[in-house]
């Protein structure tokens, strides 16, 4: 995979200026609870019981139908630890590294994507545009925070033999440096909970992983199948011996038959995608507008933006894609920037970006943020 996403009451506790490798890190602007830490540690938790309502949640179910102990707002934090993982396994950090920078989001911003925080810090993991974290924008984006999280933790000399809290303090230079322990029982379960929902996450999930080991190929939305089997797919072309699966829905096989007579147009943003061989740029296809037309020619209406689609119909797990599915990326669960269809066989059909074709793409070289069923 590539780069793969608020009220609790919260007190901020004096940071100390951070500083890093070649630059200043970010604050310890822990968004906690009066004292710093949990009234009643997270320890003994049910981790099947965990990974059941983390399951129903990603399912689509209410946040107020799913009670996971140590998370008073679990539609918005489970999302987010999501994207977290996501960015993990796209990066290829092995498992115990997703556990501290979950375990660290927890505890600077108890896993909500904050608007504020202590001085300028901002974000799940509160840090600072002024450090050098990037701006304001880039780290309210929880794919970006995560990513530069996991980058710096990478850096730090001997960080897979430390433990959690002195791994994440490492990275975050707290005033608080002993904080983070109390989230690592729960940062572990989660962990183990969410990266099942992910392709090939059930392989992932079982060993922390040494980062020199072969790759697992194995996906859960088709058995033993991610795309890499098909090789190099030459962009706008057909893979060598892909055929639309038959038992596909009829309605799922003619979006996808009618988004595969595109292959090869060149995406425009904003385009209508109504007519995208012809001469005019703006009737050439983005990545949401594919998806629409493709499913109108299949008689069903959707809406016309990724913002606006990532409601459509309802949720699945990325672990259970039939074709026809859309899949979200880029930006986070809550917003993604980029929608593309599986077609099965570990296969996606995508309008990539400007000066990129539309093109059939393995579902190894997406980070899934979110998925959704319309038929």
């Amino acid at each position: 995979m590539k780069a793969l996403a608020a009220g609790i009451g919260v007190v901020f506790l004096s940071p100390i200026l951070l500083a890093g490798t070649g630059m200043m890190l970010a604050s310890s602007a822990e968004a906690v609870q009066s004292n710093g830490t949990l009234s009643n540690c997270l320890t003994d938790l049910d981790s099947s019981e965990i990974a059941d309502q983390v399951s129903k949640l990603l399912d689509g179910a209410s946040g107020e139908d799913v009670h996971i102990e140590g998370l008073d707002l679990p539609a918005e934090q489970v999302p987010n630890a999501q994207t977290i993982v996501a960015a993990g396994l796209s990066l290829d950090v092995p498992k115990k590294g997703q556990i501290i920078a979950l375990a660290t989001a927890m505890q600077e911003s108890r896993l909500r994507n904050l608007n504020y925080g202590d001085r300028d810090s901002l974000g799940l993991f509160q840090q600072r545009p002024s450090q050098g974290w990037g701006s304001a924008e880039q780290i309210r984006d929880p794919t970006y925070a995560s990513e530069q999280f996991y980058k710096h933790l990478l850096k730090v000399n001997g960080w897979q033999q430390m433990t959690v809290t002195q791994a994440a303090q490492a990275v975050q230079r707290s005033g608080l440096p002993d904080a983070y322990a109390q989230w690592e029982d729960l940062a572990t379960a989660l962990q183990s909970a969410i990266v099942k929902t992910f392709p090939g996450g059930s392989d992932a999930e079982g060993a922390d992983a040494d980062q020199d080991k072969e790759p697992s190929t194995s996906t859960g939305c088709t058995p033993g199948q991610d795309g890499s089997g098909f090789g190099r797919i030459p962009e706008g072309s057909v893979p060598k011996g892909y055929s639309i699966p038959k038992d596909a829905d009829p309605k799922a096989r003619k979006a996808i038959a009618w988004a595969m007579q595109q292959l090869g147009t060149l995406y425009q943003w904003g385009g209508s995608c109504t007519n995208a061989h012809g001469p005019d740029p703006m009737a050439r296809c983005d990545c949401s507008s594919l998806m629409q037309q493709a499913y109108a020619h299949a008689g069903i209406q959707l809406t016309r933006t990724t913002y606006t689609q990532v409601g459509e119909g309802k949720a699945v797990s990325p672990s259970k894609l039939q074709p026809g599915d859309l899949i979200f990326s880029r930006g986070s669960a809550a917003r993604p920037e980029h929608v593309g269809m599986y077609t099965g066989e570990g296969l996606l059909i995508e309008a990539p970006r400007t000066t990129k074709p539309v093109r059939i793409t393995p579902i190894k070289d997406w980070t899934i943020l979110a998925a959704r069923r319309v038929l």
